[in-house]
């Protein structure tokens, strides 16, 4: 009789302790939710790490929405987030969160907290890769601006830093990767094609950059400077007059655009046909006054004419000088003069323009308007400090 009992006591011990190693596979998920809920993250890290390589508990949802839960908790931790590695609580939380989704879908019970949580991990991607830039270590930025972006797949600022991370780092064909890759999600912005076309002509490309030109000008017909680069790169092709001829079209099409007038003046400039870039100019600034290159560049027209006057006059002999060299240097006078309202409104569209500061203080002195000339030279002296 005390056999049989012995034996059943065996039986119901053994019955007892087959459930005992599914509880333990199980109580390591249990165990790191209690550790977190206590604030022991340290602890329900090395428990859910544990459950995430169990076979009875990788496949669950609730195990990897708990392992992105700790593993961000840690990472805003002050304390705990030593013990991590640079970026890795954003990376595990970001895999966690993102297996939960795909176990459980959008729409699960875990899966809808997930969506949730990783919305709230890009600023923490996007802070990480900030911090690994301005460390200058640019491949730890770009890994950190790639997850940003992954999280956020829609969003294009993580995609244009990691463009400004690739330059930092001379990678040319990973940053025309991601310029390129905003293109492709219908982002445009005026910098994008300069930045393209600056790199297909630093690496002498030019026919990437006369290709980049062109999408830039589908984007921005009106802009300034890529009709000027257009015009520099018919000019340097030999095809100067197809140049023109653009510009004049464009003018014809649009003739109230100040910009195009100030364009094609600019290139009568280039070809030295001045009277011509003066009637642009002048009209340009008729248009809008407020427009910096075409004021900026009558000035220069009328600073020119006094130099040329003056170069002329000193270079006479004197019975030449005392018969027509006063004339000369009075001409000179006022072209000078005349100069003085368009480099001041250049200077007030745009006060911290080097050109305008160093012309302006220099007919200043030609005019004998020394306070003037000693004022401009201060803001000059500051400006070469900063």
């Amino acid at each position: 009789m005390k056999k049989t009992i012995l034996m059943a006591a065996v039986g119901a011990a053994l019955l007892a302790g087959a459930p005992a190693v599914v509880s333990a596979q199980t109580s390591a998920v249990t165990n790191a939710i209690l550790n977190q809920r206590s604030g022991l993250l340290d602890k329900a890290r090395t428990d859910i790490d544990k459950a995430i390589v169990n076979e009875k508990t990788s496949g669950k949802a609730k195990t990897w929405y708990t392992r992105g839960e700790i593993y961000q908790g840690m990472m805003e931790s002050p304390i705990y987030s030593k013990q991590l590695q640079p970026g890795e609580g954003v990376q595990k939380a970001y895999e966690s969160f993102a297996k939960t989704i795909e176990l459980d879908t959008k729409d699960g019970e875990f899966g809808k907290q997930a969506v949730t949580r990783l919305d709230n991990l890009y600023g923490h991607a996007f802070n990480d890769a900030v911090n690994s830039y301005n460390a200058k270590d640019y491949d730890k930025a770009i890994e950190s601006y790639k997850l940003a972006s992954k999280i956020k797949p829609q969003d294009t600022t993580a995609v244009l830093y990691s463009a400004y991370a690739y330059e930092a780092k001379q990678d040319y064909a990973g940053a025309k990767a991601s310029y390129n890759q905003l293109l492709g999600m219908n982002y445009k912005s005026t910098t994008l094609y300069s930045r393209l076309f600056q790199m297909a002509k630093q690496q002498k490309d030019d026919a990437e950059a006369a290709k980049v030109l062109q999408q830039a000008l589908a984007a921005y017909p009106n802009n300034k400077n890529f009709m000027l680069e257009d015009l520099n790169l018919s000019l340097a092709s030999g095809k100067g007059s197809d140049a023109l001829d653009k510009i004049s079209k464009a003018i014809a099409a649009d003739p109230s655009n100040s910009n195009l007038y100030a364009v094609r003046g600019s290139m009568y400039d280039q070809q030295k046909k001045n009277d011509l870039a003066l009637a642009d100019y002048k009209k340009a600034v008729e248009l809008d006054p407020n427009n910096f290159d075409a004021q900026y560049n009558l000035g220069v027209y009328n600073y020119n004419k006094a130099a040329e006057a003056y170069t002329k006059a000193s270079k006479m002999d004197l019975k030449s000088y005392q018969t027509t060299g006063k004339k000369l240097e009075a001409d000179g006078k006022k072209y000078f003069q005349a100069s003085v309202p368009y480099f001041e409104k250049a200077l007030e569209l745009q006060p911290q323009d080097r050109n305008s500061l160093s012309s302006l203080q220099k007919v200043y002195f030609r005019l004998g308007r020394t306070a003037d000339s000693e004022r401009l030279n201060a803001r000059l002296e500051q400006l070469n400090k900063k």
